[in-house]
């Protein structure tokens, strides 16, 4: 069938044993949820055409267009610590790549098609829920400026899909500068296939590092640029308070994105061990420990560089430890310069570190909210503006104030006008997240009542995180007490 996406399929000219070639699962009867008008605009795909007959049938599955070349991709990875040397897209589908206009390649796939050679037992299938939610909370990363897949529509699929009961199914478009994952490297490694592994190093440069590619030492310098992407990712992700939930090294992309929304919940109450997923009984991926978990998966990728680092084994291995010591140093200046900025202070400064931890373990033991009492530094920098705020919605509490003077002390040593240093915490400090109990509850009416209009208020918040507007006082509300989320769910 004729189609206005103009594909360019680069990872199906990989050899086969990188993926299953595949069509998706037709579903009953496909309805249209939500197309994100600006997203496919900016992939040079018109919104209407998504909207008509053929763009949801295509975007169900029903149809696959001309152009498209659908496959599930192999994988492995790590899930929770626990070695699963064949993982791959159990419910996902690729259906091929466009260059939008900014000259970057982009992938459009499709997560609740049916079944893969990978499924391993499931019915590839995706719940109403989780589709909701990745769109919410994708769309809000986005918008709150860390690297993130994308969420380009939703559809309901018309037919139940069976969890503990039957729920609506649906499928989400996803749109992410490629699927490689870490776990991606792990499935060739592990199968000692060289070959694959620098096909795989080639593909992933010419796509997203192409300035690394006349390295004198290219798989080194992928390992660098990764180090670099993920440290920079989750030093975003701590500054936002988000808790991605399943960092397994099947869920980390060599873009440097964030991916798979599945347990994920962002912090009310601030402490450094909240843990939301259901499946992580042990904490692993609490808060506090996405820097290291991430610096342990970067080992894992370099483990798989090996053969490509040098053919001596012992020069591999110091290059590659050496380049992976710098995981720590790389997180901390992306993470000082990010708490720099929400607290309004310019170039970083002895004490400066100790304040922002100082702040942090205040609002532990006083259980602050996290993005309330950033917003509300926010506006203290500059009290005298005429501005309505959130001072209405938290109260900090008085073990703060001598804090507050320290700060107040630091800030006037810098040249800033006060309203202008403002104005660039406020772009730091968001006043919405998609708050957790938010999330639930338009999920909940969606599911149950098919009541989508509280999917689609929340998504129209989100989509401009830090302009606060009274009238929008609700959605930057902490939860009350019978409205907190303590767990999150993965809905596979």
């Amino acid at each position: 069938m004729p189609c206005p996406i103009p594909f360019d399929n680069s990872y199906a000219r990989l050899p086969a044993r990188f993926y299953a070639r595949q069509e998706p699962e037709p579903v009953s009867a496909p309805s249209l949820i939500k197309v994100n008008d600006r997203l496919a605009a900016e992939l040079g795909i018109d919104p209407g055409w998504l909207k008509s007959s053929e763009g949801i049938a295509t975007l169900a599955g029903n149809q696959v267009p001309d152009g498209a070349s659908p496959l599930s991709a192999a994988y492995a990875g790590h899930q929770f610590g626990g070695w699963n040397p064949q993982l791959g897209d159990g419910r996902a589908l690729l259906l091929g790549e466009v260059i939008a206009a900014n000259g970057i390649r982009y992938d459009i796939q499709l997560k609740g098609s049916g079944r893969t050679p990978w499924s391993r037992g499931g019915d590839g299938r995706a719940p109403l829920g989780p589709v909701l939610r990745e769109y919410l909370v994708s769309e809000a990363m986005a918008q709150l400026g860390a690297p993130t897949s994308r969420s380009l529509a939703a559809v309901s699929s018309g037919d139940q899909v069976y969890r503990e009961t039957a729920l609506p199914g649906a499928v989400l478009t996803r749109v992410a500068q490629s699927h490689i994952r870490i776990g991606t490297f792990q499935y060739f490694s592990a199968r000692g296939d060289r070959e694959a592994l620098e096909l795989l190093l080639q593909h992933v440069l010419e796509r997203h590092y192409p300035d690394s590619l006349e390295a004198d030492n290219p798989a080194l310098e992928l390992l660098r640029q990764a180090i670099n992407s993920q440290a920079r990712l989750v030093a975003r992700w701590q500054l936002l308070g988000f808790i991605h939930g399943v960092m397994n090294t099947d869920n980390m992309l060599l873009s440097g994105e964030t991916i798979d929304y599945g347990p994920c919940a962002f912090m009310d109450q601030f402490h450094p061990d909240t843990v939301f997923s259901s499946i992580d009984h042990a904490g692993r991926y609490a808060y506090r420990n996405q820097p290291s978990i991430a610096h342990w998966n970067l080992s894992c990728l370099a483990q798989c560089l090996l053969p490509l680092l040098d053919a001596d084994e012992k020069v591999a291995l110091d290059l590659a430890q050496t380049a992976i010591d710098a995981f720590p140093d790389r997180f901390l200046a992306a993470y000082l310069q990010g708490m720099n900025a929400k607290l309004g202070l310019g170039e970083q400064r002895d004490g400066d570190r100790e304040l922002g931890q100082e702040l942090l373990s205040i609002m532990a033991r006083q259980s602050m909210d996290f993005t309330l009492s950033f917003r509300r530094l926010a506006e203290l920098a500059s009290p005298d503006t005429d501005q309505a705020g959130v001072a209405g919605l938290i109260t900090l509490p008085d073990a703060l104030q001598p804090w507050l003077e320290t700060w107040r002390v630091r800030m006037a040593q810098e040249q800033l006008e006060p309203a202008r240093r403002q104005a660039e915490m406020f772009l730091a400090n968001p006043a919405f997240i998609p708050r957790n109990h938010l999330v639930e509850e338009a999920l909940a009416k969606a599911t149950d009542l098919q009541d989508l209009e509280p999917f689609h208020k929340l998504l129209s918040v989100l989509e401009n995180p830090f302009n606060y507007r009274p009238e929008l006082s609700d959605f930057a509300l902490p939860p009350r007490p019978e409205q907190v989320v303590r767990q999150t769910f993965c809905g596979t």
